[in-house]
């Protein structure tokens, strides 16, 4: 909680020069979630993925390695998969000659090999991008000398809730009309939760009692469910998953939603000043046993995905775009309960500075 009231100037969310800054700065350099590892619960699977603006390739390889290609043929750059469901095979075939690549990108083999002498397929390995999998997550950056640190500490974070063993029940990509830190801003405070999903989740969270960090650029909440804070003791691990939604914030835009029984994850991916795909993820324990628990899951999902972020957040944040593009106003105000969202705007301009400076 804040001692005063602070603010963000608009244009931070409205500026096109800012948004490019932001594009060359953090997401151009600095490593980001690109899936839960539960995309890909077993070996020899991949997943085209574009939501970054470059044609991606998320695999697992025979061994259990998870690597992030460029989606590429390198013989005459065709795109290898198309659309955005799972591949389960052990190998990729290219779609124009059939150039065979193994899912850890090496070339597996070449149509008529003898018309190419001399070609050593060692040397035409799928371009890779450094990539990192920790605590059920898997990172990646476009820049070669990213530092991954960040990822293999908070790894530690994510273990504790069991990520990495979790089953992926859904993912859906959604397309926000609105800047992509608008989105972040949501989720970097409480004082929402009892006003805007009042039709849906806001009865089951106490007004303003919330706890919250930071870890490094990013942060983390503790959020509280109404009747049941009282009666628990501060080291019940168990009665504490219970009744408190965790909330995580990875710098720079990424979402981790740790409801009691089920996670969301949240991937942010700019593509206008204006304009965001966010790409839920939904995990539950395990896979639905009964068509008791798929009815379960399914009720989960409509309540998270169509209602509180889909109806809720990001509508929230499409007309905040709206409002703020109208030039209205020239700043965003903040009280007590939203430091978390000033915090994350300083963190995004100490990112910025360097690059300001060349």
């Amino acid at each position: 909680m804040g001692e005063s009231v602070t603010h963000v100037a608009a244009s931070v969310y409205t500026d096109e020069a800012r948004f490019a800054a932001e594009q060359a700065a953090l997401f151009a350099h600095l490593p980001q979630v690109i899936a839960p590892s539960a995309l890909l619960p077993r070996p020899n699977m991949a997943v085209p993925h574009d939501g970054f603006g470059l044609p991606l390739l998320v695999s697992r390889d025979k061994a259990g390695k998870a690597h992030v290609f460029y989606n590429v043929c390198r013989h005459r750059g065709t795109r290898l998969l198309e659309g955005g469901e799972a591949l389960c095979a052990p190998r990729i075939v290219c779609p124009y000659h059939a150039w065979a690549y193994a899912l850890d990108g090496t070339l597996a083999a070449v149509p008529r090999a003898d018309t190419f002498p001399g070609l050593d397929k060692a040397d035409m390995h799928l371009v890779e991008l450094p990539s990192i999998e920790a605590g059920g997550l898997i990172w990646f950056a476009r820049c070669p000398s990213a530092d991954f640190s960040d990822a293999a500490s908070l790894a530690a974070e994510f273990d504790a809730f069991g990520l990495s063993g979790h089953h992926l029940y859904r993912r859906r990509v959604h397309d926000v009309a609105s800047n992509w830190k608008l989105i972040m801003d949501a989720f970097l405070e409480s004082y929402h939760v009892q006003r805007l999903h009042s039709s849906s989740i806001g009865k089951f969270f106490a007004d303003g009692v919330t706890a919250a960090d930071r870890i490094g650029p990013h942060q983390r909440s503790a959020v509280g469910r109404a009747d049941y804070l009282a009666k628990i003791a501060p080291d019940d691990w168990p009665a504490l998953r219970a009744a408190i939604t965790f909330a995580y914030q990875l710098f720079p835009a990424t979402v981790i939603v740790v409801s009691p029984d089920y996670v969301n994850v949240m991937v942010l991916m700019p593509q206008a000043v204006g304009r965001t795909l966010v790409e839920n993820f939904m995990l539950i324990p395990e896979p639905p046993a009964t068509p008791e628990d798929e009815l379960h899951w399914e009720k989960s999902w409509t309540l998270l995905d169509e209602g509180t972020f889909g109806g809720e957040d990001f509508r929230a944040a499409a007309l905040g775009q709206q409002g703020l593009s109208s030039g209205a106003i020239a700043e965003v105000t903040l009280g007590t309960l939203e430091t978390g969202v000033y915090e994350f705007h300083a963190q995004v301009d100490a990112a910025l500075s360097p690059a300001r400076k060349k």
